[in-house]
């Protein structure tokens, strides 16, 4: 008898490392024997209102915080999602949805001796489920982080399922590469093996370094504009690419905590006087520099690149050039939009956990087995899981997006 799972619709909720909103995205799974089959609704952003964007930064490290900051931040971004939720289950799911992942805030991952010990999410699910009525699945990494993981990259749950089709139909691993504040890759082997880690920064400094160079102007080199109207400082990029972080081995994971607004001022002190446009173009080889020189470490032959750098011309040019023969693909060409792929993925945990299924890889996170993740808000009524599904998932498809926006 195949293993057939009904239809149910998750809303995916988050704000990555960048800080610039909050993704949400709807998504009907249903699944039949080992296959997945995710049906995106559609997806949207909605801003931070101004003063909790600032205050959010204001706290990240290394500027000092308190319990009473963090607890004030917790309740305000829970507000926001809460918010984000409606609009989404109202604008996205056709006003009915079944459950809410919520993967939050993260303004603190602590990792020590190259081990994690704790990460941080703010956005309290109450409110959302409160909001809402519906229950809220949220605090998605702490149990691999308990397990032994680093709660990070999760985007391997989602690349190790989809992206398997096109491994075995190249005959070579293929890499799943999403550019947030941190950017991540999951190489996914033929035979389904998986191996993902975080390989250094996204747009966190290139972020950092738009916002001083323009006098707060601007949060982003917007369409590369900056790094394309200047050089590569050899000098610099050789300084920056002695990082120890670059190599340690896999399992691991950074974050804004390691590559911050001090991290990217000692660097540049340590080198002559570097003009802002030069700037930028360094800090954006760095990022393609260390993502392709992953990708070619693992002998990839296909690149499925999402998330906001895939917005960034310049970026994305040097990423081509640093790959040479590997292939460049973003994540839109298979059915997924790059802008939205990880409030899909958040959609996907939820559905995992939902259906009693591990949602981490061991062998991706460096937890120490499969993990059910999150803990789970209930909402207006009682509480009502399915029952636990007897038959992995192996595989996973998208099929035609709706693209509501």
């Amino acid at each position: 008898m195949t293993a057939e799972t009904g239809p149910i619709r998750v809303l995916g909720l988050l704000s990555g490392t960048s800080v610039d909103g909050i993704d949400v995205a709807a998504a009907e799974l249903h699944a039949r024997g080992e296959e997945l089959t995710l049906n995106p609704l559609g997806h949207l952003e909605l801003a931070y209102p101004e003063a909790l964007r600032a205050d959010v930064l204001a706290s990240l490290p290394p500027n000092p915080s308190s319990a009473e900051r963090l607890t004030m931040l917790d309740t305000r971004i829970g507000q926001v999602f809460a918010e984000a939720a409606e609009t989404g289950v109202r604008q996205l799911a056709g006003g009915r949805a079944d459950l809410i992942a919520s993967l939050g805030q993260t303004v603190f991952h602590w990792v020590q001796d190259s081990r994690a010990l704790g990460t941080l999410q703010l956005g309290q699910p109450a409110w959302i489920a409160e909001r809402t009525g519906l229950p809220v699945l949220a605090d998605l990494r702490a149990r691999d982080v308990a397990a032994g993981g680093h709660g990070a990259p999760l985007a391997s749950t989602l690349d190790a399922l989809w992206l398997r089709g096109l491994a075995e139909f190249d005959g070579r691993p293929c890499a799943g590469l999403n550019i947030g504040g941190i950017a991540n890759i999951t190489v996914v082997g033929p035979d389904g093996s998986t191996l993902a880690y975080d390989t250094g920064p996204g747009n966190a400094l290139l972020d950092l370094a738009a916002h001083q160079v323009t006098g707060g102007a601007q949060r982003s080199d917007t369409d590369g504009a900056l790094a394309g109207r200047g050089q590569v400082r050899d000098d610099l990029l050789r300084r920056l690419l002695e990082d120890p972080y670059y190599s340690a081995p896999p399992p691991k994971s950074t974050g804004k905590e390691h590559f911050h607004a001090g991290y990217l001022d000692t660097a540049v002190s340590g080198v002559a006087p570097i003009g802002p446009e030069d700037l930028l173009a360094t800090l954006t080889e760095l990022t393609a520099a260390t993502v392709a020189r992953d990708c070619a470490r693992h002998g990839v032959r296909t690149v499925v690149a999402s998330g906001g750098g895939v917005r960034n011309p310049a970026l994305m040019s040097a990423l081509a050039r640093r790959l040479g023969d590997i292939g460049l693909r973003t994540s839109d060409e298979l059915g997924l939009p790059q802008e939205a792929k990880e409030a899909y993925l958040t959609a996907l945990l939820g559905w995992l956990t939902w259906h009693g299924l591990p949602a981490n890889l061991p062998s991706a996170t460096g937890a120490a087995g499969p993990r059910l993740l999150g803990s789970i808000t209930p909402g207006a009524g009682p509480l009502r899981l399915p029952p636990p599904r007897t038959t992995t998932v192996t595989r996973m498809r998208v099929a035609a997006a709706q693209h509501n926006r």
